[in-house]
């Protein structure tokens, strides 16, 4: 059993905020969208809600950032061209048929690389991409009458408020397919628990215990 420490203590804290916050912006930007009634939350009370995990889910996306601009962890994100194509389609090769046919996993963990290519570009394409448009669109929400009356010839608050919930869903789909993606480790708790503990276990008989300076 090899065990690499991949999950820093800010960085799983940030982690299960972010998840917490974002399932009470789902929940109160239901509330708002499909009206009060049965178990939606009142709409003014869901609006102060809202935004108020809005700003504090914009203050974690800074620090998860700055986070990884400081820090080792930003390493993980970084895109190593030399072998890229093969890479990605190895991958998507094994979510598609491999993983159903039992056949072993093509990405190993290491602590030079803890997501496979697909993984890579996934959570860069959702965290410097969806989130930073889905919080400029809140924020141009939350001050709406500063806007201009029209953008590119509609309405702006109308553009403004289908970008936020095209983003929105967009967001909400990979949430459901990163929980389906996390019981596809080893076991289906592997990945789950290395994100609780900040230990990635995984039966290699050809590695040895190795452990990361925690931080």
């Amino acid at each position: 059993m090899s065990a690499l420490y991949l999950y820093p203590r800010w960085l799983r804290a940030w982690h299960w905020i972010n998840a917490l916050l974002f399932l009470v912006l789902m929940y109160t930007g239901a509330s708002m969208h499909f009206g009060e009634g049965g178990w939606l939350m009142p709409f003014d009370l869901a609006v102060t809600v809202h935004n108020t995990a809005g700003i504090l889910l914009t203050l974690g996306w800074i620090g998860f950032v700055v986070g990884n601009l400081t820090t080792e962890n930003g390493r993980h994100y970084r895109i190593h061209l030399s072998g890229f194509v093969d890479r990605l389609i190895v991958q998507g090769r094994y979510y598609a048929q491999g993983i159903f046919r039992n056949e072993p996993h093509p990405f190993h963990v290491s602590v030079g690389m803890k997501f496979n290519t697909l993984q890579q570009l996934s959570y860069l394409g959702v965290m410097f991409g969806l989130m930073p448009l889905l919080i400029l669109s809140g924020w141009a929400f939350l001050f709406s009458v500063s806007l201009p009356e029209t953008l590119l010839g509609l309405p702006s608050v109308w553009l403004v408020a289908m970008a936020h919930l095209t983003l929105a869903y967009l967001l909400v789909l990979f949430l459901l397919v990163h929980m389906y993606i996390i019981t596809t480790g080893e076991t289906v708790t592997t990945n789950l628990r290395a994100m609780i503990t900040g230990w990635h276990r995984e039966d290699d008989p050809s590695s040895g215990q190795t452990e990361e300076a925690k931080s």
